[in-house]
């Protein structure tokens, strides 16, 4: 009897604690956010003309334009069609924005829960043709201070910002994530097909190029799109009408996203995880390789993965360095034949045997990758004093973004690779 009474008397007080934490109220300095309607958000995508570089993240290459994402403001648009003088065209309002795509004359970008479908076939009559609404992770802005955050409520709207100010909340643990899960701008601590109708209206090729910090890819007639652990998929076989096709759990503390040779290459914090893209819609487990906790981009050519990892506090790690895996067949298996100490590696990119690597604050440094087990070693040329973050290498051109600004490279003379442009950051 007296067990039954001491079981009964901890229920009531288990009930009467739980009741009174479901009424405790905190006073409290917090981010409290501010929120931008649903409705102004969907009515917000809109062409503007040419602004400076501010806070410049993700770039995509399509058809002698560069498109350079401003940290969830939007798109900008520059001309080079000759090389020597980059031009700004113009400014796409995308609010929320950290990644693109594009397929034929179609921008996709995200903005914040939606994903967007853009018209560019004429940059004087750039327009949202489509939009898919709900179908990407609700995320929130990071805060630039250490400040506890307040709670969010989605049903006022996305989160476009945080403001310092007291506020008074029931206290429940409650988790959204920020944008650096999904890929925003940098912080310093695809194959082709020919088709006509490209940006500007000139033809060329049916998909663009990313860089390696990218979260969206394109793979035949679908669009991906990556976040920590799941990965979104849409039909894009008409571009200005793309398709919600599902979503598929692919691991986790994923944050890039490289498509080669039928295959998705992600890069981890905890390694390289690889899928088959032979039924598009369903991305199979192929393999991985594992590696020390670090932030993990990786480009892929001929047989060989080239992963930069790098240490700092939002990576988890002090790891800095460059590894090349060597890629069994199928990609069933990977060997890892090299690693070189580096700076505070970011972004990379490979052209035949020519490696490029966004060093942080080191600059950018090339390398001969001819023989794999000595890249490292083998150092083409330095370019230091610029705080890079990614480089997309196109045909002796080299498209570069750090938080500088935009600088464009002609290694077509690897041994006298000259720098042609430069779009600066305004101060």
């Amino acid at each position: 009897m007296k067990i039954i009474y001491r079981l009964f008397a901890f229920i009531a007080l288990t009930v009467v604690f739980s009741a009174c934490m479901d009424t405790y109220t905190e006073v409290f300095t917090a981010n409290s956010p501010v929120y931008m309607s649903y409705e102004d958000l969907r009515l917000a995508v809109k062409s503007t003309a040419a602004r400076d570089l501010e806070k410049p993240g993700k770039i995509y290459f399509k058809d002698n334009y560069i498109f350079v994402v401003e940290d969830r403001k939007g798109v900008h648009i520059i001309d080079l069609q000759n090389p020597s003088s980059p031009q700004k065209r113009g400014f796409i309002e995308v609010p929320g924005c950290v990644d693109i795509a594009i397929r034929q004359s179609t921008l996709y970008a995200d903005s914040y829960i939606d994903l967007v479908a853009i018209d560019v076939s004429d940059l004087n009559n750039i327009r949202e043709v489509a939009r898919l609404k709900d179908v990407l992770p609700y995320l929130v802005p990071p805060a630039d201070n250490n400040f506890r955050m307040a709670e969010v409520d989605k049903d006022k709207g996305v989160v476009i910002d945080w403001e310092i100010k007291k506020v008074r909340q029931e206290m429940e643990y409650r988790y959204y994530p920020v944008y650096p899960m999904w890929g925003g701008r940098m912080q310093l601590d695809a194959s082709y097909s020919n088709s006509s109708g490209g940006v500007g209206g000139s033809s060329g090729s049916a998909s663009g190029i990313g860089g390696s910090m990218a979260r969206f890819g394109l793979y035949g007639d679908y669009l991906y799109a990556v976040d920590n652990s799941n990965c979104y998929m849409f039909d894009v076989r008409l571009p200005a009408s793309p398709v919600n096709a599902g979503k598929q759990n692919v691991g986790w503390d994923v944050e890039t996203m490289f498509i080669y040779d039928n295959h998705m290459f992600l890069g981890t914090m905890s390694g390289m995880i690889i899928l088959s893209l032979e039924v598009p819609l369903a991305p199979k487990y192929v393999s991985n390789f594992w590696h020390v906790t670090s932030c993990d981009p990786v480009v892929v050519s001929d047989g060989y993965a080239y992963v930069t990892l790098r240490g700092g506090q939002v990576c988890r790690s002090t790891t800095n360095r460059l590894d090349v895996i060597q890629l069994g067949a199928g990609y069933k298996s990977n060997l890892l034949v090299g690693s070189f100490n580096m700076n505070s590696p970011y972004g990379l990119g490979i052209d035949g045997d020519i490696l490029f690597v966004c060093d942080g604050d080191a600059g950018l440094k090339v390398f001969n990758a001819s023989d794999k087990t000595r890249v490292g070693n083998n150092q083409i040329a330095s370019f230091p004093n610029i705080k890079t973050y990614d480089v997309i290498p196109v045909n002796g051109l080299l498209f570069m973004i750090g938080s500088d600004g935009f600088y464009l490279y002609d290694y077509s003379n690897i041994q006298n690779i000259v720098l042609k442009g430069q779009i600066p950051v305004k101060k």
